[in-house]
């Protein structure tokens, strides 16, 4: 049989882990090629040869998905296959035009191809698009599982910035370990949340070595948490899947890939902001899973959220710095640092705009639907310096960080500062210490 030449078409997540279970051992297939997209600075590298194993000793350039035509021309590419997420599908099926128009074949692969099966109980939570709640439905989880006594690990879905082969299997047990890996704000935006109330993280590159880690983490596992990216489905086999859903986008869980993919194959959908968003979009959403997934168990939940210094805010002039991916690729136009804004009478919501220095004015010109908040940008060490003189630059009393990181530890802001957090409250139907406690049973975990 003719081996095929292969481009995965990626964003640094979800492309490396098709390669890792699909590609890189099977000699049916030539993988010439990563291209990149979505988060800035990550093509121009190469998937080393030591992760891409023996059929490729020079490791797979990773070049920028603009260059993709060409590629496939030059590259005398056969098939493109497309690995990453929350994409409308509108955008998605432009990209396979543009793939069959060069003359290859376009792929999706699922999840027989991709999942792998762990020896430990797994929980998986996604969504059906970025920015809907999953952290915080994580954590509780974890929270609600370890007072039953049982070690959790959580394994979250891959953000490889840096050095792959330094980031093939992290482990992440104390706030030091964020810097010792040197992660991103949005790395630490993931990580920082679970390390502070002592939970184990995994995260990398290869998620087969990863897993094994994880399994027999020196602290004990008894369950594995997936803790998902975007709205990407599981890279691990669920025995019970959970997809956390935004009625402030109402009808995006049937128009985004692969989040519809997470919503047709949940066991509990969870209709998180219902305090935030109005009734008939929240009836949207509603309608939409019993559609999709009848057997779906549907939980109503609030995105409670307390501040630490709400004096900062009342009557005053302040900044509201937001979860970075939320606001661009998420499509939302505010978080939780606004709604505590609103909700505690700032007088004053200040537009960054006039005070924008280096890479966060191409931010502003690439999602032109941000408005009067900043992402939190902070993929490398020029975008931190950016946000910091941005920060400072901006006319304002305070800062609200509704960012899930206390970023006071990692850039300096010359005015108070106030931080957000919001955790989930189940307000109507089954709650997840019920379904927990079915979950506990099944696996004849002990259950206090």
């Amino acid at each position: 049989m003719e081996t095929k030449n292969v481009i995965i078409i990626g964003a640094a997540g979800r492309d490396f882990h098709n390669f890792n279970t699909y590609y890189r051992d099977n000699d049916a297939y030539n993988v010439v090629a990563f291209t990149a997209a979505q988060i800035p600075d990550i093509d121009g590298r190469k998937y080393p040869s030591e992760l891409a194993g023996s059929l490729y000793p020079e490791g797979i350039p990773i070049y920028s998905q603009d260059e993709l035509p060409q590629l496939i021309k030059e590259l005398d590419v056969d098939e493109c296959v497309f690995a990453f997420s929350d994409i409308s599908y509108e955008d998605l099926m432009g990209i396979s035009a543009v793939v069959n128009a060069a003359g290859a074949d376009f792929k999706l692969l699922g999840p027989n191809s991709t999942m792998l099966k762990s020896n430990k109980p797994v929980i998986s939570v996604t969504a059906v698009r970025t920015g809907t709640g999953k952290s915080q439905t994580s954590r509780k989880i974890i929270e609600t599982l370890l007072k039953q006594n049982l070690k959790v690990v959580a394994v979250r879905h891959p953000m490889p910035y840096g050095d792959l082969n330094a980031q093939r299997v992290q482990r992440f047990a104390t706030v030091d370990d964020l810097k010792k890996h040197d992660c991103t704000i949005e790395e630490m935006e993931e990580y920082e949340p679970h390390v502070t109330r002592g939970n184990i993280v995994y995260a990398g590159v290869d998620y087969a070595d990863i897993l094994k880690a994880a399994e027999n983490d020196p602290d004990g596992c008894d369950v594995i948490l997936w803790d998902g990216g975007n709205n990407d489905f599981s890279f691990y086999e669920p025995d019970l899947a959970i997809t956390v859903l935004d009625p402030h986008r109402p009808g995006h869980e049937l128009k985004y890939y692969p989040g519809e993919v997470c919503l047709r194959t949940t066991d509990v959908s969870i209709i998180n902001k219902v305090d935030s968003a109005p009734e008939e979009a929240v009836a949207t959403v509603e309608n939409n899973i019993k559609a999709a997934a009848p057997d779906s168990k549907i939980i109503k939940a609030e995105s409670t959220i307390t501040v630490d210094k709400p004096e900062l805010i009342t009557g005053k002039k302040v900044l509201v710095v937001e979860d970075g991916p939320t606001l661009t690729h998420g499509e939302m136009k505010i978080g939780a640092g606004s709604v505590a804004a609103e909700r505690l009478g700032a007088s004053e919501i200040v537009d960054p705009s006039p005070y924008l220095v280096g890479t966060l004015k191409e931010t502003f010109k690439t999602y032109p639907h941000i408005e009067k908040v900043l992402p939190a940008m902070g993929y490398g060490e020029q975008q931190l310096k950016d946000l910091e003189e941005t920060i400072n630059n901006t006319d304002c009393d305070a800062v609200i960080i509704g960012t899930p990181i206390d970023l006071t530890r990692v850039i300096n802001i010359n005015k108070p500062t106030t931080r957000v957090f919001y955790d989930l409250d189940e307000v109507e139907g089954p709650n997840l210490e019920s379904i927990l406690k079915e979950f506990i049973e099944k696996h004849h975990l002990q259950f206090a």
